[in-house]
């Protein structure tokens, strides 16, 4: 069995085990540590922290334009990719204190398929009955094995309690297309999770603003239907873009949250067909409609390019950068 090592996070003065056939951002998520992290593959730069103390670590393959050369050489480091062969002290840069400590560990749980049906032409709803129950924060995601495969894809959960996804299927995606074309009610899955920090924040005083496109449909969904049943009641708006109507999805259900939620629009947006609402790249739009965003909270989930965009007009519209959270999906398939 591999040696464990301790690792002291700073500034919060938190210490976990870790295993060195692990990841740290793993080891903490097993100890209910919930660390900032997006993609869990090195890509998206997260979890980028500097290395105080001890130098014994080595990584997984990551991206470069996560953590340039230059980066590592002076210290910093990805705790997605992490691996710790001695104890280490590290200075977490990008952190949410509360959060930290309010984390659930994560678990390993069996599912059985209860419905798979298509929303849209290329996203598909997936809902899953666990053997027994996996806690889970609202905007949190799990890992779904692919079956017959070694491998787990990410999918964030639509409901706030059961098990709910809305999954776009790519052409040749790993997972998206066995959903697609093979898996049926009664068939069964591994999840593993939850994992993620797009979770609501606690600052009742601040509006909000949700941006997604495609799949991102799931987590911020979620987010709303939480805010439905707690009875939040914070100014709120929700753009989503698609490129057609039929891209649209669960339309019905957000206009019926604008009853709900007195203070909460629904802003969809079509960037390829004329209609008689709003029209244009999703980011067009907010820029568009909202011109001073100074106090607000910012969510954002979708596919990598709009995802980049938005994180990129958000602080020019007056949104705090520290204040913007975003889920940035990838894929195994060709989105051409």
């Amino acid at each position: 069995m591999a040696d464990k090592h301790v690792v002291r996070f700073e500034p919060v003065g938190i210490e976990i085990e870790a295993g060195e056939e692990q990841t740290i951002l793993r080891a903490a998520a097993e100890q209910g540590v919930m660390l900032m992290h997006g993609c869990k593959e090195g890509q998206c730069a997260s979890c980028k922290s500097f290395v105080l103390d001890g130098d014994d670590i080595e990584l997984d393959r990551y991206s470069t334009f996560a953590l340039p050369d230059y980066e590592k050489e002076e210290g910093y480091t990805l705790l997605c990719r992490a691996h710790a062969y001695e104890d280490l002290t590290i200075e977490l840069l990008n952190y949410d204190e509360e959060m930290i400590r309010s984390g659930l560990p994560i678990e390993t749980v069996e599912a059985e398929v209860t419905r798979n049906e298509p929303v849209t032409h290329d996203l598909r709803h997936l809902v899953l009955k666990a053997d027994k129950e996996l806690k889970f924060f609202p905007g949190q995601y799990v890992d779904i094995g692919v079956p017959g495969t070694e491998h787990t894809r990410s999918f964030s959960m639509a409901s706030t309690h059961g098990l709910e996804f809305v999954i776009r299927v790519y052409p040749g995606g790993l997972f998206s297309e066995k959903l697609a074309t093979g898996l049926q009610p009664g068939d069964r899955l591994t999840l593993t999770g939850p994992f993620g920090v797009f979770t609501l924040r606690d600052a009742p005083d601040k509006p909000l603003v949700f941006v997604g496109g495609g799949a991102g449909m799931a987590p911020i969904l979620c987010l709303l239907r939480s805010m439905a049943e707690r009875g939040i009641d914070r100014q709120a708006v929700f753009y989503y873009g698609a490129r057609r109507r039929k891209d649209l999805c669960f339309e019905k259900e957000l206009h019926e949250l604008e009853q709900t939620l007195p203070r909460f629009r629904y802003v969809p947006a079509l960037s390829e067909e004329d209609w008689d609402g709003e029209t244009g790249l999703i980011t067009d739009v907010l820029r568009r409609n909202e011109t001073d965003l100074g106090s607000a909270d910012a969510y954002v989930c979708g596919p990598p390019p709009m995802v980049e965009a938005a994180i990129e007009l958000l602080p020019a519209l007056g949104v705090d950068g520290k204040r913007v959270f975003y889920d940035k999906f990838t894929t195994t398939g060709d989105e051409s």
